[in-house]
């Protein structure tokens, strides 16, 4: 075991710089202007943290990772690199890696239901204002006092129009409804299904323990998602790559400091989740920041200035590698200067200096000791990776898609004997009842709760069609996701 612990060489100056596993979990930032080697930086620390059997999650917004199933050595600066920084040891191999993808269309798709998601986070996904979110809790809240799951967003419109419809009756438990809320939550409903939500929502649902496997040489399994067409949503994009994050939290076990990591969690486009964020969810992404790392997973957030993100967030990424930033204007200086300060001093080091100077590939690093300290920062050349640079063929991979454990699970929707199946054919048939229609119903029927009456037989047989008795509450974490991820498998 000691040597799946050996520290991973990820840099090299005057001499290696390494990245201690059991540090691994403290999180860290890529940083760097656009093509200063950020993704090459990336990729790298992928492969060596498949190498300890690490299992990685990795956006692709630029779909320029696919070759990481393959052995590189086709590129000639990634042999000038291995030249030049003298590894005579070096070789070339591919990684264990799983496609995903959103449409369902470079990868095995992804999916989530929108109960899981939650309101605060779909709050954020369809732009909608403080008020407009306090209607659309209301909407989750009578679902969830009732055990009722919304799988995609047919029922969410259903629900929300049926809350609408009898806002007059919810209003003393719940609060008001307005009309005006509930017209633009549909139309921002309309709008995320003109941008592929109705693929995003619905299931079977993606299970994140479907991140967390080695393959049969004891490799971490490397989860590519493919996000270059989601990126045109830029918002969907963080705020799904978020729910992840908060599943991750609220379903992981505490495992304290673990000798490695049981994931890490690369973020691309940081910078995107806290683009106009209500300062209520930045609050709460700091705190999944900081107690995440005590479930065992290490966040990398890439972004292109270390001051995109939050102080409170930056404060907490520990193991960094800082590409060249560009100094042309004021404004640039002054970004240049205080990512500088971030760092701990070098004395023999003009670290700000050196941040507008750094070659492609090259980086000022800095990692966590033995004792949990910030090593002193240094100039270094990133090393090579060991995979194909070059993007895999359509060919290669539909093929490798194919090859995986998972293909036809996510794929097969309709063939699928699930509850998801039984919740579309009721919810193609679902006619909200009239309340007088209902009011005969409720009689001839057991006494049951007020609000119960109220949602009638329609709403109640998708409940039972989700065939997941829950409870008769839903109880929700701290990003608003069902505590725990409650499941429907």
């Amino acid at each position: 075991m000691g040597t799946t612990l050996s520290p991973l060489i990820i840099a090299k100056g005057k001499s290696n710089i390494s990245l201690l596993p059991k540090m691994a979990n403290r999180h860290g930032l890529i940083a760097g202007a656009t093509g200063t080697g950020k993704t090459v930086t990336l990729r790298v620390l992928a492969e060596q943290f498949s190498h300890i059997g690490v299992p990685v999650f990795m956006a692709d917004v630029k779909g320029d990772l696919s070759g990481l199933p393959l052995p590189g050595g086709e590129n000639s600066k990634v042999k000038e690199r291995v030249q030049n920084l003298k590894l005579t040891d070096f070789s070339f191999e591919g990684y264990p890696v799983t496609f995903w993808d959103v449409f369902g269309e470079q990868g095995h798709p992804v999916r989530t239901t929108i109960s899981e998601m939650g309101p605060l986070l779909l709050s954020r996904i369809l732009n909608l204002n403080e008020i407009q979110s306090g209607v659309l809790n209301i909407v989750f809240k009578v679902a969830d006092d009732n055990g009722l799951l919304l799988l995609d967003l047919k029922d969410l419109r259903a629900m929300a129009q049926f809350v609408g419809d009898q806002a007059e009756q919810f209003k003393t438990q719940y609060g008001n409804i307005s009309a005006a809320s509930i017209g633009a939550i549909q139309r921002s409903l309309l709008t995320l299904e003109e941008q592929g939500g109705d693929k995003f929502f619905g299931e079977p649902a993606l299970n994140l323990q479907d991140f967390m496997q080695t393959d049969k040489a004891g490799k971490g399994m490397i989860n590519v998602f493919t996000a270059d067409k989601l990126m045109q949503s830029p918002r969907l994009y963080a705020t799904f790559l978020l729910w992840m994050l908060s599943e991750l939290f609220e379903q992981l076990p505490e495992v304290g400091d673990p000798q490695k990591p049981n994931l890490i969690f690369f973020f691309d486009e940081a910078h995107l989740l806290f683009v106009d964020v209500p300062k209520a969810l930045e609050d709460k992404i700091e705190q999944v920041v900081r107690l995440i790392r005590s479930k065992g997973v290490g966040i990398y957030f890439i972004t292109q200035n270390p001051l995109d993100l939050p102080e409170t967030v930056l404060g907490q990424l520990s193991n960094r590698v800082q590409h060249a930033l560009r100094a042309f204007t004021p404004k640039d200086q002054k970004s240049v200067k205080a990512a500088a300060e971030t760092f701990r001093a070098n004395p023999k080091l003009n670290v700000a200096k050196a941040i507008t100077e750094l070659e492609v590939g090259e980086a000022l690093v800095s990692v966590l000791d033995e004792k949990g300290s910030p090593s002193i920062v240094e100039r270094a050349f990133v090393y090579p990776p060991h995979s194909r640079l070059s993007p895999l063929t359509p060919e290669e991979r539909t093929q490798w898609i194919r090859n995986s454990l998972l293909y036809g699970h996510y794929e097969k929707i309709v063939d699928r004997e699930s509850a998801y199946e039984k919740l579309k054919a009721k919810t193609e048939q679902v006619k909200m009842e009239p309340l007088e229609e209902a009011a005969q119903k409720r009689r001839a029927a057991e006494p049951k709760s007020q609000t119960e009456q109220l949602l009638g037989a329609a709403v109640k047989s998708a409940a039972h069609a989700i065939g997941s008795q829950i409870g008769r509450q839903i109880i929700r974490g701290v990003l608003g996701s069902i505590f725990g991820g409650g499941r429907r498998r």
